[in-house]
């Protein structure tokens, strides 16, 4: 199966709510949300989500990308282009670049809790996920890959007891499915990575073909 295909549905973006709100992963410790459903009614407040960026934030270009951490072909590209994007591009002050999240699952939610748990680390963490994705999620049970993101976030200098914190937050968890029904809804996004320049979409692409359209949109 595809794992960038997802559709939208009625009103609001099918996610499927996969054992519950709760699903522990630590005998009589601590359980981390599942993947929550929200209606298009706006059941979460997303008022406090932040925007992950890099770059400079008058930067005359703007590259959005739409991604999953469980999506194998976004960490192909974080590994294949987002480091010469960042060194040619952003780095440089050329492109501003943002960084919206994808769920198909709870595996992929629950990265996003660790990734997003000390703002500043994002991008840090968001490496280590994308490059150690096959390690993480291993053979795909809970409790393992639940304790393998835990490492993941103490190598990264989370605290033990905040990431804790981070990791069981069910309404941060709510909070971050509707935001992505919300961005993926708005903008029309169906698949990962999905990338816009400007406002433009374009599917998944190599480095050459992705900086022939950022120079032609610096050069315009």
């Amino acid at each position: 199966m595809d794992r960038r295909a997802f559709m939208a549905g009625g009103a609001a973006v099918a996610v499927a709510a996969l054992g519950g709100i709760w699903y522990s992963t630590r005998p009589q410790t601590t359980a981390i949300p599942a993947m929550p459903t929200v209606s298009s009614q706006g059941s979460a407040d997303t008022s406090g989500i932040v925007e992950m960026t890099l770059g400079a934030e008058d930067a005359p270009v703007t590259l959005t990308e739409y991604a999953s951490f469980t999506c194998p072909h976004c960490a192909n590209f974080h590994k294949a282009v987002f480091k010469d994007l960042k060194r040619d591009y952003i780095d440089t002050g050329k492109v501003k670049f943002v960084y919206r999240d994808v769920y198909f699952d709870q595996f992929g939610l629950w990265a996003a809790l660790i990734a997003r748990c000390e703002p500043t680390r994002f991008f840090g963490i968001s490496d280590m996920l994308y490059a150690q994705q096959k390690d993480w999620i291993g053979n795909g049970d809970p409790a393992g890959i639940a304790e393998r993101l835990r490492k993941i976030g103490l190598v990264a200098g989370l605290e033990s007891e905040a990431m804790e914190a981070c990791l069981t937050d069910e309404d941060q968890a709510r909070a971050l499915v509707a935001w992505f029904q919300e961005n993926a809804q708005s903008d029309d996004v169906t698949g990962t990575p999905t990338l816009f320049i400007d406002g433009e979409k374009h599917p998944n692409m190599n480095y050459n073909d992705l900086k022939a359209l950022l120079d032609a949109k610096l050069e315009g």
